[in-house]
């Protein structure tokens, strides 16, 4: 497997729904092609399938270490995850790697509940708050072809990045 190069915005790609993963060996190959790219990248908490150039339904994601972070599952892979529950509601500032020149405030749910299936076909439930359910969120919006650009509150809340990394 390998890192991958990180698809950007306005590549068409990232406005794209992706596909439900069947094939177990295609998940693998995505499964840990997100892993690597994620680890790569400065400051990267998450990764979904279109940002490598993959329509497939599949995010990674891990807040360990991260200072904004009050839950923290660790290294997630998650192949067609569906929110079950969203709770709670709260603005806070985003970026993305696709988007590496802005940030902006988007409002998200403080609780979630995500379920879907692990890399080996494991069904899995996954439980985040805070800041790692935004991360969470973020992930998958990507696979509904949303960017968090969508999503901004006003332009009044859309900042041009200081420095990324």
């Amino acid at each position: 497997m390998a890192e991958r190069e990180v698809v950007l915005y306005p590549d068409p790609i990232l406005k794209q729904r992706c596909d439900e993963t069947a094939d177990a060996e295609a998940l693998r190959r995505v499964a840990q092609d997100l892993v690597d790219t994620m680890r790569v990248l400065p400051r990267c908490v998450g990764l979904a399938a279109p940002q490598i150039g993959e329509l497939a339904r599949v995010v990674a994601f891990d807040v360990t270490g991260h200072p904004k972070a009050t839950s923290c599952s660790g290294l997630v892979v998650i192949a067609n995850p569906v929110l079950v529950r969203a709770d709670g509601d709260e603005l806070g500032r985003e970026g993305c790697s696709s988007i590496p020149e802005f940030t902006g405030n988007v409002r998200r749910a403080t609780a979630i509940l995500v379920e879907g299936l692990t890399p080996a076909g494991d069904s899995v439930a996954i439980e985040a708050d805070g800041f790692e359910a935004r991360v969470v969120q973020h992930e998958l919006d990507h696979l509904e072809g949303i960017l968090f650009l969508d999503r901004v509150v006003s332009r009044r809340d859309l900042f041009r990045r200081r420095s990324y990394g």
